[in-house]
């Protein structure tokens, strides 16, 4: 019976209980390090993934609150390194790792976001060239989507004065850095499409670190600049730094002021180039002039221009020509046709039964029906008949048939 007493007998949910408590107490924040598998997104929000490597397994779970700011999305076969808790899932009697925070291994969180964010937008045609129209030649006013107290706006503005200072420049001014700085900036370049008070945007910031220029690598920026109908310019950062705008613009612009030098040409280069084509122009006409005047003096001593009515009278002369040849023509035509036409009134005549009658010939008819007599023995005596002369006819009876 003492034994009895002193053995205690635990419960499955007391034991599991003592065993989350001891988890928790004793490693109440760790790093592990692991490749991820059977990641699940539940609809909850809430992530659920295993950490592996070559010896082991570990539960993972990281709730919707946190994951909510993840920089990336963790996904099968990724390396990472998990911050949090060791607990027990007492339903199941599952000990898990409750994940604080996750980063890439080998990779920073911004750098892999990065390279998810560039891989998405390029599938869905965000970079095509066929999207990208040309930047104006000579903008009349340009916007700009910047910092107004930024180094950036003072640059662009100093070469703008520079190079030509007729250009006018619109600021749009928003904030470059920070939580809401991705907004400023969609909505800034929304406005200038909706004013349609420009020819040319320019989106711009000064160099700073990956996390300072991170508004520029945003979705909501890259889709506001991929729907700009106004032709935009990225200029963000220094001449290494490439983002997520610098793909989906129309140009991209490696420091804000090459964008400046790029929109702006120099007043002094376009006032030259016209001088030199005015000059080319005016060459090509006098040359043109020249040898115009030159033609006109050489034709002024032509024969042609000196004598005029010669060549008229030639032509006459020729005309005339013409006409004989058409009369003879014509003449030659009508004889061969009169010669032929009396061939043919002669043949006819030929065969007329009235001429053979005028030899002395002629034709007898039996009355009343007007048959022609070729027989004697179609008569009888007393018949009447008609014979028709060569000139005349006339009627008899007949007395007697031989």
């Amino acid at each position: 019976m003492n034994s009895e007493k002193e053995k205690h007998i635990y419960t499955v949910s007391e034991l599991t209980k003592y065993v989350r408590v001891i988890l928790e107490d004793s490693f109440p924040a760790v790093w592990i390090e692991g490749e991820i598998s059977n990641f699940v997104l539940h609809s909850s929000g809430h992530m659920y993934f295993t950490m592996k490597d070559s010896g082991a397994t570990l539960k993972c779970a990281m709730f919707a609150r946190l994951n909510a700011k993840l920089k990336f999305k963790p996904k099968d076969g990724m390396k990472v390194i998990c911050f949090g808790k060791l607990s027990v899932y007492e339903a199941r009697g599952d000990y898990q790792l409750i994940v604080e925070e996750i980063e890439p291994k080998g990779i920073g969180a911004l750098q892999l976001q990065f390279q998810q964010l560039k891989e998405k937008l390029q599938k869905e045609g965000l970079f095509d060239q066929a999207h990208k129209v040309a930047i104006p030649f000579l903008p009349t006013r340009i916007g700009i989507v910047t910092s107004p107290t930024g180094a950036a706006i003072r640059d662009f503005l100093n070469i703008s004065r520079r190079r030509f200072s007729n250009v006018e420049i619109i600021i749009n001014p928003v904030k470059v850095q920070g939580e809401s700085a991705k907004n400023e900036i969609a909505a800034a370049i929304t406005e200038f499409n909706k004013l349609k008070n420009i020819d040319v945007m320019i989106v711009t910031r000064g160099g700073g670190s990956l996390e300072d220029l991170w508004p520029f690598n945003e979705e909501v920026v890259a889709r506001a600049i991929y729907a700009s109908g106004i032709p935009v310019i990225s200029a963000v950062g220094h001449e290494v730094d490439y983002t997520i705008s610098d793909f989906v613009a129309d140009f991209r612009a490696p420091t804000p002021s090459a964008a400046a030098e790029l929109v702006i040409p120099r007043k002094e280069d376009l006032t030259a180039l016209i001088d030199t084509a005015t000059t080319r122009l005016r060459n090509a006409l006098d040359g043109k002039l020249t040898r115009l005047s030159e033609r006109l003096e050489a034709l002024k001593g032509s024969y042609i221009l000196k004598q005029p009515l010669n060549i008229i009278t030639q032509y006459e002369q020729t005309i005339d020509g013409f006409l004989k040849e058409i009369s003879v023509s014509v003449d030659h035509f009508l004889k061969m046709k009169g010669e032929n036409h009396n061939r043919l009134s002669a043949q006819i005549e030929a065969f007329n039964p009235l001429a053979i009658l005028k030899r002395g010939y002629s034709v007898t008819v039996k009355l009343p029906q007007g048959g022609i007599l070729k027989d004697a023995g179609a008569l009888k005596v007393g018949d009447m008949i008609e014979t028709k002369l060569g000139k005349g006819k006339f009627k008899s009876r007949v007395e007697e048939i031989g």
